[in-house]
């Protein structure tokens, strides 16, 4: 019986991992999305432009990595991006199927109007800046984890 109670527990749903982090994921997606719609951005064309403010002039191959997405995901999301005057999709010379984004001067004018979005969120999550950053940094190293049991 202590078994059958055991597996019991295992199998709800609120003890589930997986849906702790799924269903914090769709929450913080919510959170994100009015924010996100005053800059004209989906989430993931956000992620995109965070790299971007990050680190200028990325491969799309080194930009899916760092975002783990695929190239079927990531090649309309950068075309929207284009579309929208925010970056520039520039094919190497030396290889043509590779392909780097920049930023134009609108791309690079949003980071100063997105700078309030971590802001929202610091208010929204009532966690110390000091939290959030351990809370990511458990969250990273979770996922590592998973990506190398995967």
């Amino acid at each position: 019986m202590p078994t059958s109670h055991r597996t019991d527990d295992l199998l709800k749903l609120d003890n589930q991992l997986c849906f702790a982090v799924y269903s914090a994921s769709l929450a913080m997606t919510r959170l994100y999305k009015p924010l996100l719609d005053k800059l004209k951005l989906t989430y993931p064309q956000y992620l995109v432009m965070l790299v971007l403010w990050e680190q200028e002039g990325v491969m799309v191959s080194e930009l899916g990595e760092r975002l783990s997405l695929d190239s079927g995901t990531l090649t309309p999301l950068l075309k929207r991006l284009e579309a929208n005057g925010l970056v520039a999709r520039i094919r190497d010379v030396a290889d043509e199927r590779r392909v780097r984004i920049s930023l134009t001067a609108a791309g690079r004018r949003l980071k100063s109007r997105a700078a309030g979005v971590p802001h929202c969120l610091l208010a929204a999550t009532e966690c110390s800046v000091a939290d959030l950053v351990s809370l990511t940094q458990q969250i990273q190293a979770l996922r590592d984890r998973v990506r190398a049991a995967a």
